[in-house]
């Protein structure tokens, strides 16, 4: 983790060193079956190309979770509330400050993103602007932070680049098969034996991602909350985010589903996620999370 004072979560160092150590594992012995399985010519050609997509997603990944969202930077002349707040919470927590940016959409959510603290940007939409206090908001930025600082977007980024790499591995995998089944009929086999690994990459990928997002949510919901200490406007931020979210249309909470796992609430309606495919745990759980600390720091000291 990078050194904060947002409280040191070791819970979450395990995740996310057991999930890029599994999912390294996982990726070698995928081109290991490549190798086993294809023409020799192809192999290299299809290895680089994945892990070209990665590090592409790995190094830009700021700038299209930016241009996803319809993002800008901002400057502290253009939104002084906002980056006065960030400025507060980034001396409380003796962290650099990361960029700041405005998405404009009505769907209320934030999000942090960015390869390294140096290149971090905790982004707001405009209609988290319009909902929340001041102290909901800076709830709301002191959780995204924390991510900064522990650099879990990081680990997430990779992470889930890993399903993506799977995609386009079986896709040129796809194409080995076919040309070789054209020049000799044998390529069919293989390309089942490709397709059904990189089906297992795939799942895998996405459980493990889906598992480490959800701790990592509670993590930041525990480490914004101490810092800040106020964990009852969290809380009720985190209500007004998600019931805000039935007044939004589905065609744009379907445009923003790739952000999910980045968001500080995700984009549905009208469903609470209980399932191993969430990438957030669920408000309840979050709820009684920041209410045992509320508890706890309103409790007599000494």
């Amino acid at each position: 983790m990078a050194h904060s004072r947002f409280i040191k979560d070791t819970g979450l160092t395990v995740r996310m060193t057991s999930v890029m150590l599994l999912l390294g594992g996982v990726f070698v012995a995928f081109i290991v079956t490549l190798m086993f399985v294809l023409p020799p010519a192809y192999t290299p050609v299809i290895g680089l190309v994945g892990i070209g997509i990665a590090f592409f997603q790995w190094w830009n990944s700021d700038t299209v979770a930016m241009r996803a969202m319809r993002a800008r930077e901002v400057t502290p002349e253009q939104a002084p509330e906002l980056h006065a707040m960030i400025d507060r919470l980034c001396a409380m927590a003796d962290m650099p400050k990361p960029r700041v940016g405005i998405a404009d959409l009505d769907l209320p959510n934030a999000f942090a993103t960015g390869r390294s603290p140096d290149r971090a940007v905790v982004c707001v939409t405009t209609g988290i602007l319009g909902k929340l206090t001041a102290e909901e908001l800076e709830g709301v930025l002191a959780h995204e932070l924390s991510h900064v600082a522990h650099r879990d977007v990081l680990v997430m980024t990779i992470a889930s680049s890993a399903g993506i790499v799977a995609g386009m591995l079986t896709r040129g995998a796809q194409y080995a098969g076919l040309g070789r089944s054209r020049s000799n009929g044998g390529g069919a086999p293989a390309f089942l034996v490709v397709l059904g690994v990189s089906l297992l990459v795939y799942a895998i990928s996405f459980f493990l991602t889906r598992m480490l997002s959800r701790y990592r949510e509670l993590c930041a919901d525990r480490a914004g909350a101490y810092l800040t200490m106020k964990p009852a406007a969290l809380a009720s931020a985190l209500q007004k985010i998600t019931g805000e979210m039935a007044a939004i249309p589905q065609r744009d909470l379907r445009a923003s589903n790739a952000m999910n796992a980045f968001f500080i609430a995700p984009a549905i309606s009208g469903a609470t996620l209980r399932t191993l495919s969430a990438t957030h745990p669920s408000l309840e759980q979050r709820l009684e999370q920041l209410a045992r600390i509320q508890a706890e720091l309103s409790r007599p000291q000494g």
